[in-house]
C-alpha cells in the first residue's frame, strides 16, 4: 500500500481515529511489538524527547501496536507520551503495510510486529519506510527524512 488505508482505529484519549482524516500534515506511523518492553519503551521515549521537533515540521506521531487500548493508556500515561497511541487489534493496519511477519522468539517461530516507521506527506502518500528498526539514533533518521521531503 502506498497512501493511508481507510481505517479507523481505536485510540488513546478515548478516541476512534481515522486516518484518512490526516491528510493535510506529515504522519509518522510507528510499529512496535508490545507495550513496556525495553526496546519498544526506549523508542517512545525517543519520540516523546524529540516530540517538539515533530511538532516544529508539522508532523503527528501515531504508535501501532495489536495492544489493547487499555494497555496503551497505561504505557502513554507511564511514559508520559505526547502523541496517541493506536490499538492495532484486529492487525488491519499492520496488514495493510505488510507489518506482520514471521519471527523467531526463543526459538520459535511466530507471527509478529517487525519493528517499522512509515513516513506520509500532506497528502497520505507514502514516502519512506524503515523495516527491521534499530531504535538507536532511529528517531533522528526519521527527522532528517522530513527535512528531505
Amino acid at each position: 500500500m502506498e497512501t493511508l488505508p481507510a481505517l479507523t482505529l481505536a485510540a488513546t484519549g478515548d478516541q476512534n481515529i481515522d486516518l484518512q482524516s490526516l491528510k493535510g500534515q506529515k504522519l509518522v506511523l510507528y510499529f512496535y511489538p508490545k507495550d513496556n518492553t525495553p526496546g519498544c519503551t526506549q523508542e517512545g521515549q525517543d519520540f516523546r524527547d524529540q516530540f517538539a521537533e515533530f511538532t516544529a515540521r508539522h508532523t503527528r506521531i501515531l504508535g501501532v501496536s495489536r495492544d489493547s487500548v487499555r494497555s496503551h493508556e497505561n504505557f502513554k500515561k507511564k511514559y508520559d507520551f505526547p502523541f496517541d497511541l493506536l490499538a492495532d487489534t484486529e492487525e488491519a493496519l499492520c496488514n495493510a503495510f505488510d507489518i506482520i511477519q514471521p519471527k523467531m522468539m526463543f526459538g520459535k517461530q511466530r507471527m509478529g510486529i517487525v519493528r517499522s516507521t512509515l513516513l506520509f506527506d500532506e497528502n497520505g502518500q507514502l514516502q519512506k519506510t524503515w523495516s527491521k528498526v534499530k531504535v538507536t539514533n532511529h528517531v533522528s533518521e526519521v527527522l532528517a527524512a522530513i527535512d528531505a521531503l
